[in-house]
């Protein structure tokens, strides 16, 4: 039984760049799993076989890193957008958890599902580290604070306009 590969040559080529910059190969094993996010929108196991040859580990090395940060989606891509909106504690007094439902309920979605066009994937975050600003949320590289109905419809909005 042959597996086709997935990591493309592109993605190995950016592992191997962090191989000079890290004290042995194990130490880029995150680095490796953030690349392969990247391209894919997701890890699948196959990639985790990929990873751990190029690293020369082995594959449960790989997937136990690769498992314990909930960042990594494993079964399915994400959606070309992921936003967590936070509910740590200064988020969910301001309502950060009000605004997570009501995204949700404007979407279709539950948290941690992607929308049926595949742009965003809605999830809750725990602490984004900008309790002065909450509640918040990171959509991609962007902080999106204050929020409130209003401004996730305008973010909701501008996701369904963007092509």
């Amino acid at each position: 039984m042959s597996t086709e590969r997935v990591l493309t040559d592109q993605m190995v080529a950016e592992i191997k760049a962090y191989f000079p910059r890290y004290p042995n190969r194990q130490a880029v094993t995150l680095p490796a799993l953030h690349i392969v996010n990247e391209h894919l929108r997701h890890v699948p196991l196959q990639a985790v076989v990929e990873v751990a040859e190029l690293l020369g580990l082995a594959p449960a090395q790989v997937q136990d890193t690769l498992s314990f940060y909930g960042f990594f989606k494993q079964d399915a891509p994400g959606g070309e957008t992921r936003a967590w909106v936070c509910r740590s504690l200064s988020c969910a007094l301001r309502g950060g958890e009000e605004v997570l439902e009501h995204m949700c309920k404007r979407l279709g979605v539950r948290p941690g599902e992607t929308t049926a066009d595949g742009k965003l994937t809605l999830e809750f975050g725990e602490c984004l580290g900008a309790c002065e600003y909450a509640p918040c949320m990171l959509a991609g590289e962007e902080l999106h604070t204050c929020l409130d109905e209003s401004t996730a419809d305008k973010f909701i909005d501008s996701m369904r306009s963007s092509s």
